[in-house]
């Protein structure tokens, strides 16, 4: 989101002292992931506002890179041109597409704490999901997979 890892790095340091200064009241969240990615966030922004002087960017018109992950060599086969039409095809998802997309693919994160993140329908998110999946498996030929980070959960509870 910084666009700089010195930055990232700097604001991640940010994020564990501000959970080490309210470490009383971690019993009491019940979600710690959503609680460190929502910290992650707000920080994010807070520094692109006052490093950069213009007013915080949404997260939906931001540019975030895909991640395509090469777990074995048969993987890593994967044609530089798959790979940017993959690209491609995430960029063009809609903002709120794009960023769920990510999030649950990507990131691993459950359907509710992505839902939890973007303060949006736990449904919505399952819809949003659908919908980039169907791009992606027209752009994609069938006798490649792409491995993510995502856990396969689909909790919608």
């Amino acid at each position: 989101m910084v666009k700089s890892n010195e930055a990232a790095e700097e604001i991640v340091s940010d994020v564990f002292i501000k959970l080490w200064q309210v470490r009383n009241k971690l019993p009491d969240i019940d979600n710690l992931k959503v609680y460190l990615y929502t910290i992650a966030k707000n920080f994010c922004l807070n520094y692109i506002t006052r490093h950069f002087k213009n007013p915080v960017i949404r997260l939906d018109e931001m540019e975030i890179e895909p991640v395509v992950h090469a777990g074995n060599p048969e993987d890593a086969c994967i044609s530089a041109d798959t790979v940017s039409k993959i690209q491609a095809c995430i960029r063009s998802l809609p903002p709120q597409c794009r960023i769920i997309f990510q999030l649950v693919k990507e990131d691993g994160m459950s359907y509710k704490e992505t839902a939890e993140i973007l303060n949006v329908s736990v449904l919505t998110v399952r819809n949003q999901v659908f919908i980039a999946t169907r791009k992606m498996a027209a752009v994609i030929p069938p006798s490649i997979q792409i491995k993510t980070a995502h856990t396969g959960r689909r909790s919608a509870s």
